[in-house]
């Protein structure tokens, strides 16, 4: 692509489908707030429950899927119902999907209550269930709970074209955005420049969100930035729509030790045309995305979220709403959650996996 063809550098961003989706929640939201006599918000009608989700940045995929299952899960007083072409979610919940740093923020708000559901990698909800890894010798978050296993998230490392970036060992000295703090980005980071030889200190980190990441690359204020999320992420398609990118590869003997050791990081491929103008496939790793909550959710209303959340209905919104969102895999839902699953959740898949079962079971003779 010619640069002059390319759009400006700040141009406005269209708004997508998960966008809108999050917005309409929110409205339903603000719509049920009622005002007492001194002006004050007072509770919502008792038939609503409203949760929130913990995502991630705006420019990743944790915000944008967080919002589409909050449309999926949600069903408002007075929707239509889902037999008649209405909502499909758990009658009276209101889900809206709050913007956050990432997994490691929204560990720290299930815990303290600030969120009831969030999304998290799989490896930072195992480490603060079992006070391990990032949190060894810290007090485990005994209480957390899996409602499913969401999708494989791919870890980026993006280079501007021209820096001589070429592996993960080529960062030495580089000025590399390394994830916001609190981010499940910078956990990752971390172990892969560790598994080169490298650590934080023999490059020039930034902490900042993919959006902002890939503005100062494009003005040449950084070499490279590291990023966790279910290709394509919005923020690195616009970057490649705009200037000369390269993802470089995360793979060979290091790759292969980490996966080795952290069960939650497997070998992954960005395919081709995954962004503008990326004309091979790039091996790099991945680790799993997945919805928790806590132990203090009812098992009724976990049972109810987790039906609505792999309905048919969600999964055609999820495929319709975002690229990322064809990767969200029901048949995988209970694999690998790195924590345990909430007993509604597990009540949900049983009872699927009774039913294939019987479904699939051979028909008895006369």
């Amino acid at each position: 692509m010619h640069r002059d063809s390319r759009p400006p550098r700040h141009a406005p961003r269209r708004i997508g489908l998960a966008r809108r989706a999050v917005l309409a929640v929110l409205a339903v939201a603000a719509a049920l707030v009622v005002l007492g006599p001194d002006g004050r918000a007072q509770q919502p009608p008792e038939d609503v429950t409203v949760l929130r989700i913990a995502t991630g940045p705006t420019g990743g995929t944790y915000f944008p899927i967080g919002g589409l299952i909050a449309n999926a899960i949600s069903n408002p007083p007075g929707s239509r119902p889902c037999d008649r072409g209405g909502s499909c979610g758990v009658p009276g919940l209101i889900a809206a999907a709050v913007s956050t740093s990432g997994s490691v923020v929204n560990v720290q708000s299930l815990k303290a209550g600030t969120a009831d559901m969030a999304l998290v990698q799989a490896d930072v909800g195992f480490w603060a269930w079992s006070a391990e890894g990032i949190y060894s010798g810290g007090e485990a978050v005994e209480n957390l709970r899996a409602l499913a296993r969401l999708y494989p998230e791919s870890i980026h490392l993006v280079a501007r074209t021209g820096s001589g970036i070429e592996s993960v060992a080529d960062l030495k000295g580089k000025r590399v955005s390394v994830g916001e703090k609190g981010s499940g980005t910078l956990v990752e980071a971390r172990l892969i420049l560790n598994a080169h030889g490298l650590k934080l200190n023999d490059v020039k980190p930034a902490y900042i969100r993919p959006g902002p990441s890939a503005d100062r690359l494009a003005d040449d204020e950084l070499d490279a930035f590291f990023f966790v999320g279910g290709a394509p992420i919005q923020a690195i398609a616009d970057l490649a729509e705009r200037d000369e990118i390269t993802l470089v590869p995360i793979d060979g003997q290091a790759a292969d030790k980490l996966a080795g050791v952290f069960p939650y990081l497997t070998h992954n491929v960005i395919p081709a045309d995954t962004y503008p103008n990326q004309t091979r496939a790039i091996a790099t790793l991945a680790v799993g995305a997945v919805l928790l909550t806590t132990a203090e959710m009812s098992d009724e209303m976990a049972y109810a979220i987790t039906k609505s959340l792999w309905h048919p209905t969600s999964l055609e919104l999820y495929r319709s709403g975002h690229p990322g969102g064809r990767k969200l895999d029901p048949s995988r839902a209970d694999d690998d959650t790195g924590v345990p699953l909430h007993p509604g959740a597990k009540r949900f898949y049983d009872e699927r996996a009774r039913i294939a079962a019987e479904e699939t079971a051979p028909v008895a003779g006369p």
